[in-house]
């Protein structure tokens, strides 16, 4: 094999290895988030590095399920949650 093919597969395997990281590495907090709008309702699952973002991301995509249009869903996002569940968090 020839370096250009050494390099090619080196460089694949380290975004692999960064690619799994980053996916699995780093969301120690998983939520649930249901959000009653409008007459609709939606729960999602979310995962994050910390519980801000986890919160913040299961609101959006519940949101995003049954709100529509941009100003729907900046209502919708800031709609106390009817119920939130944490699935995972790390040990105290």
């Amino acid at each position: 094999m020839n370096k250009t093919v050494i390099l090619a597969i080196v460089f694949v395997v380290l975004v692999l290895i960064v690619v799994v990281y980053s996916t699995m590495g780093t969301n120690r907090y998983r939520c649930e988030v249901c959000i009653a709008f409008h007459d609709r309702s939606a729960c999602r699952t979310a995962a994050a590095a910390s519980e801000a973002q986890a919160l913040r991301a299961a609101t959006e995509n519940a949101c995003a399920q049954i709100a529509s249009g941009v100003t729907d869903s900046i209502a919708c996002e800031n709609t106390p949650p009817s119920s939130v569940k944490w699935l995972s968090s790390p040990a105290p």
